[in-house]
C-alpha cells in the first residue's frame, strides 16, 4: 500500500483503483501523545487514548511506500505531522536495537519503505539542513528502506506532490 500524510488540503484526486491512501491530517482530531507508555504496557501496540490517530498509524506501518508533505518550522516537522508522527510510538516495541551503532526501538510489523518528504516553507539552509538530519535519524526507527527530501515553496507543493506520484504510476 501507499500512503500520502500531508499536513494540508493537497489539489489532488486520486483513482479509486489504485492502492494509495491519502490523509489529510489538519482535517483529523489527533490529541498530543502524553507518554503514559500505555501503548507498550497496558495494551501493546495500541495507543490508549480514542482519536483519530488510532486509524493512522497501522497505515503507516502497513505502507511500503509513504509521501509525507509537511511545513517546516524551525528546522523540524510542523506541529500537525510531529504530533502524528509522535502518535505512531505504538507500531514500535519497548525493547530496543543496535542499528548503525545507534540505539532503536523494535518495530512491530513495520513493512520497510521507499519515503519521499516534500518539506515546504520558507526555510534557510541552516533549516534545511537541520531537517535533513532530522529525517535522517527518524529514518531508522521508522523502517525507511529508502528516503528522500524535497524542499519547495508553499505555492508549488501541489505541483510537487503530483510530480512524486507520477513517480509513483499515478496520474
Amino acid at each position: 500500500m501507499k500512503l500520502i500524510l500531508s499536513d494540508c488540503s493537497l489539489p489532488i484526486r486520486i483513482p479509486e483503483e489504485k492502492e494509495v491512501k491519502w490523509i489529510d491530517l489538519s482535517a483529523l482530531n489527533i490529541s498530543n501523545c502524553v507518554g503514559c507508555f500505555g501503548c507498550w504496557t497496558k495494551t501493546p501496540g495500541r495507543c490508549v487514548i480514542r482519536d483519530d490517530a488510532t486509524r493512522v498509524y497501522p497505515l503507516i506501518a502497513a505502507s511500503d511506500s509513504v509521501l509525507y508533505v509537511s511545513r517546516i518550522k524551525y528546522g523540524g516537522y510542523d506541529t500537525i505531522m510531529k504530533t502524528m508522527l509522535e502518535r505512531a510510538i505504538p507500531v514500535q516495541q519497548a525493547f530496543l536495537r543496535i542499528v548503525q551503532g545507534e540505539t532503536h526501538h523494535v518495530q512491530r510489523a513495520v513493512a520497510p519503505k521507499q519515503a519521499v518528504i516534500v518539506a515546504y516553507g520558507d526555510t534557510s539552509e541552516e533549516e534545511q539542513t537541520l531537517f535533513r538530519r532530522l529525517v535522517e535519524r527518524n529514518a531508522r526507527n521508522m523502517n525507511f528502506a529508502s528516503h528522500r527530501v524535497v524542499f519547495c515553496r508553499p505555492d508549488l507543493v501541489g505541483q510537487q506532490v503530483r510530480k512524486e506520484l507520477t513517480a509513483w504510476g499515478i496520474g
